[in-house]
């Protein structure tokens, strides 16, 4: 393990003169992923020099203790700490994901339910913008579509990671079909209704890293529809982009130009065809770790949000709390923390079964 972190330690050091060079950052591609992968090594490199360090001061205070008994409680704790470090470093040394430290497509559709779960919809989109400003992380709206009651048929937002980490790291689990169970505004016999709301999360691809032939795909543009200036709804600005050869399609509407609405299209078909390629390549690799809530089921129920009796459930991890406003305002890191231990351990579990 420590001629490994040895290994890393020096790959930092580079990545940090590297990143002091501003000829490096002529190039903005090769700095960014310079950067996120300083960003990756950091709380490995920064614990290794921890536990360099108490383990200095544990053997010189061993050595004072043979002297001086006094200083043989002090010996204690510094080893006590010691073997916290060597624990948070063997967690560290796990394989993670590598588009942690990406920027995030995510995607709001609503389901079952008509107009109650376009409102969904609307509540989840919401909730995740205010999530991202409590965090820090940069939002653009891509396209839109909403409804007559101020709901949400379809959106997409993208997402920037901030200083706290990459957001694909802190929003990758969000994927799957979200569950409310309420009285709709359009329910006129105060019944609980249950509809429903699905969520495509994906790592930001960026034009070095997913190439898309001119002649693989095929544009259309056709007038907007919905809310909007005299620019949006009377001119041929919204643009459709059918890749060929998966058969992708991605529309965009909601920029005044159409070769706004272009480059938006084809941010989102990039997400996409990354994620497509990725899912490709765990599904051909059987002997890699398949995890319950990093690779989600999009027809699985991943949590219910009820709010009769406030409560937030994730049944991926069986985690249950009574705080239903305060999530739905953003405050999703007790949830998100608790889907991070899950993988965490079974990363920790596949980890020593490979070992042994």
């Amino acid at each position: 393990m420590f001629d490994r972190l040895e290994e890393l330690a020096a790959e930092y050091a580079a990545l940090e003169r590297d990143l002091a060079d501003p000829a490096v950052h002529a190039d903005p591609d090769r700095a960014r992923a310079l950067g996120r992968r300083y960003g990756e090594l950091g709380p490995i490199v920064h614990a290794y020099r921890e536990w360099q360090r108490v383990s200095a001061d544990e053997a010189a205070a061993h050595e004072l203790a043979g002297e001086d008994a006094s200083f043989a409680a002090e010996a204690e704790q510094l080893g006590q700490r010691r073997a916290e470090l060597s624990r948070r470093l063997q967690e560290l040394l796990v394989p993670g994901d590598v588009n942690d430290g990406r920027d995030v497509i995510l995607e709001v559709k609503a389901g079952e339910g008509g107009e109650e779960s376009a409102l969904f919809a609307g509540d989840l989109l919401r909730m995740y913008l205010r999530y991202a400003e409590r965090h820090g992380l940069k939002t653009e709206i891509l396209d839109s579509t909403m409804t007559g009651l101020g709901g949400y048929k379809d959106a997409t937002v993208a997402i920037k990671s901030g200083r706290g980490g990459g957001a694909w790291s802190q929003l990758k689990y969000e994927g799957g079909v979200h569950r409310v169970q309420r009285v709709p505004v359009t329910e006129s016999q105060g019944r609980i209704h249950t509809s429903a709301a699905g969520v495509l999360v994906m790592p930001e691809a960026g034009p070095v890293e997913v190439t898309i032939d001119p002649s693989d795909v095929r544009v259309d543009v056709f007038r907007s529809s919905g809310p909007g200036g005299q620019s949006v709804n009377t001119t041929d600005s919204a643009v459709r982009i059918t890749h060929l050869p998966t058969g992708i399609v991605v529309s965009c509407q909601n920029e005044k130009s159409q070769l706004q609405n272009k480059e938006q299209a084809m941010r989102i078909l990039r997400a996409r065809l990354l994620a497509q390629a990725q899912e490709q390549a765990d599904a051909q690799a059987a002997a890699e770790r398949r995890s319950q809530v990093a690779a989600v089921d999009r027809s699985q129920r991943v949590r219910t949000y009820n709010f009769p009796e406030n409560r937030i459930s994730d049944h991926r991890v069986g985690y249950k709390a009574y705080n239903l406003d305060q999530v739905l305002d953003g405050d999703l890191d007790a949830v998100i923390e608790a889907l991070e231990a899950a993988d965490r351990a079974e990363r920790i579990a596949g980890s020593a079964e490979r070992v042994s």
